[in-house]
């Protein structure tokens, strides 16, 4: 069992990980390896969340991807331990290839039927003058002009924080594990005509082509380009 105490190596401090971090990093692999489905037809297990930081944040996908900035850490800090890292990361990758890691862009489409009846915390959101008549951030707008429906949402114009947060978390899993599978072709969203085949460095080259070609930035949702 490693614990929180210190040990010297020459004249290199070695620290393991502490009692807190053991904790996450069990309650992580529990999380990854309780079976569940993120297909279209199935649902993810309630312990991932897509309740916290509405209207931007609250999807599942988030939370794979803010769980492996740890993983990445830990694995820096106690490499011995690399196998189970890489099944985290391996685990969360494939999840955010499925239709639940995408739910925003495949059911938000066009203009938020809802943006008049918007809770008022989130009015610093919105352009003072088009308070009731403009979407916030967090609504995808897949199909609006003049791009119209694009289903695949890393081909698509818009969804950079769908593809960006994805190309770091398989980016992650490789510099964890070394293990170069995510650059083979695999499939995404996995719905039917809705399926989509992809690389690691397919998305990467992808995303870094749209950069080019758009100075003023990717969109994350249709019209919406973070100044950050």
């Amino acid at each position: 069992m490693i614990t929180d105490r210190q040990t010297q190596e020459g004249d290199e401090e070695v620290t393991a990980l502490d009692e807190r971090s053991l904790g996450w990093l069990r309650y992580l692999y529990r999380k990854v390896t309780t079976p569940d489905n993120w297909d279209r037809d199935g649902r993810p297990h309630p312990h991932w969340d897509n309740i916290t930081g509405p209207p931007m944040f609250s999807w599942h996908r988030f939370d794979l991807v803010d769980s492996s900035y740890a993983v990445a850490l830990m694995s820096d800090r106690t490499p011995a331990w690399r196998e189970v890292y890489s099944q985290i990361l391996d685990q969360l990758v494939t999840r955010h290839t499925s239709w639940w890691a995408a739910e925003d862009w495949m059911t938000q489409f066009g203009p938020d039927p809802d943006r008049a009846n918007y809770p008022e915390v989130w009015r610093p959101l919105i352009p003072p003058n088009l308070w009731g008549d403009y979407d916030v951030p967090g609504w995808t707008a897949n199909g609006i002009e003049p791009y119209g429906v694009q289903m695949d949402p890393v081909a698509a114009d818009g969804m950079l924080f769908f593809k960006g947060f994805f190309t770091l978390l398989m980016g992650l899993h490789r510099y964890v594990s070394g293990d170069e599978k995510w650059d083979d072709p695999f499939e995404m969203i996995r719905d039917g005509e809705n399926t989509f085949t992809w690389t690691q460095s397919g998305i990467a080259a992808h995303l870094a082509d749209q950069w080019h070609e758009r100075q003023i930035g990717v969109h994350c949702e249709n019209t919406k380009i973070w100044p950050y």
